[in-house]
């Protein structure tokens, strides 16, 4: 049995999209005294009065606890930890907005994954750049999370990374249900970073089940995948196993196999033929992964990572290649065999990392979470 969160502990969610709206649904559910801040007062009306929000999660009914506002001011009074769900490239105007009405001791969380187009910052480095916060008070929440299975309460899993252990477990006690099971690191990084990546392989999925191509090529990508994201966030100063677990290989999974995420169906439309403007029109919602390209790119270069799988949806979106010539685990600078994962082929962080890290994982999940911690 779960330990019980502290009757009438303040929480505000800032953002009333699908994920927003699903998490404030998490915390209410875990006994959280709960305010979802909604820029439209429309939508904040229908969710309080109505326990709908029929935009974003049609069909489902909200919990009786649950009020929203589209105060800023009212959504934040006396808020003890405030979770954050809106656009990545939006958040640093919504902190300069919110940061008046923040308690001084307040835990921001977030809930996006996404970097910042311009700076390539990741969000809690943004939090952490924007308020006169102490990092210890940052937490990043990452896994395989489509909102519209939770909000039907789907069991699932995520992580709640923090440089802080005692604030992980804090954040995570809050957002524990008997559907929704949060477990803690400390590798904010890896955790990040595995939110943003697997939307790009997402992506580059998408376009190849768009063109009609089989499992076979799905499974390719998605296994060189999940090595470029390790190989990019260990360069960052993550830890390999953070990408082994839910907050990368889980979250990649989801990502890549289901039609609720919306990177797999931008894929998709444009593995079909759909143009780069014509896929942006027709979402709905904000799709991580297509601006998270040209940044990751960036980073990586940096740091010398080969992303040809990120590289070869980049060329897609540009149109400088079709969708049906997308083969990114064809791609190698050299026609010789190459090790998949050895010492031999210079990833010195490779195979014994990686398998390591999925023995773990497994070990974990059969011992039903012990050693969670180290997830």
């Amino acid at each position: 049995m779960k330990p019980r969160v502290q009757p009438g502990t303040r929480v505000a969610v800032l953002g009333a999209g699908s994920w927003g709206t699903t998490f404030a649904k998490i915390l209410t559910d875990g006994g959280a005294d709960v305010v979802l801040w909604a820029r439209r007062p429309e939508l904040a009306r229908e969710i309080t009065e109505g326990r709908r929000n029929s935009d974003y999660l049609p069909g489902i009914n909200l919990p009786v606890g649950l009020r929203a506002t589209s105060r800023l001011d009212l959504a934040l009074a006396g808020a003890e930890h405030v979770f954050v769900s809106v656009p990545s490239q939006s958040l640093r105007e919504n902190l300069i907005q919110a940061e008046p009405f923040l308690a001084p001791t307040a835990t921001i969380v977030s809930l996006m994954k996404g970097v910042e187009r311009a700076s390539g910052l990741r969000m809690s480095e943004i939090i952490e750049q924007v308020l006169p916060i102490d990092p210890a008070r940052i937490a990043a929440i990452s896994g395989p999370n489509l909102a519209l299975e939770i909000a039907k309460e789907q069991p699932t899993a995520a992580v709640v990374s923090s440089s802080s252990l005692e604030t992980a477990h804090a954040v995570a006690l809050l957002a524990t249900t008997k559907y929704f099971r949060s477990y803690v690191n400390t590798d904010v990084i890896g955790t990040e970073f595995g939110g943003v990546l697997k939307n790009l392989i997402a992506v580059a999925i998408g376009i190849v089940d768009g063109v009609g191509y089989g499992e076979n090529t799905k499974a390719s990508i998605i296994t060189r995948g999940l090595v470029e994201m390790t190989d990019f966030a260990v360069a960052y100063g993550a830890q390999p196993e953070t990408l082994a677990g839910l907050a990368g290989l889980g979250d990649l999974i989801a990502t890549c196999q289901s039609p609720l995420s919306r990177n797999n169906t931008a894929g998709r439309l444009l593995g079909q033929g759909y143009s780069y403007n014509d896929v942006i029109a027709q979402m709905q919602q904000t799709t991580e992964g297509l601006a998270s390209v040209s940044p990751i790119l960036e980073l990586a270069r940096a740091k010398g990572v080969d992303m040809p799988i990120v590289e070869q949806v980049r060329q897609v979106l540009a149109g400088t290649l079709k969708p049906r010539d997308i083969a990114p685990h064809l791609t190698t600078d050299s026609g010789a065999p190459q090790g998949e994962r050895t010492i031999d082929d210079g990833q010195t962080h490779g195979s014994a990392a990686v398998w390591g890290a999925v023995k773990r994982t497994f070990d974990q999940l059969r011992h039903s979470g012990r050693g969670a911690g180290r997830n």
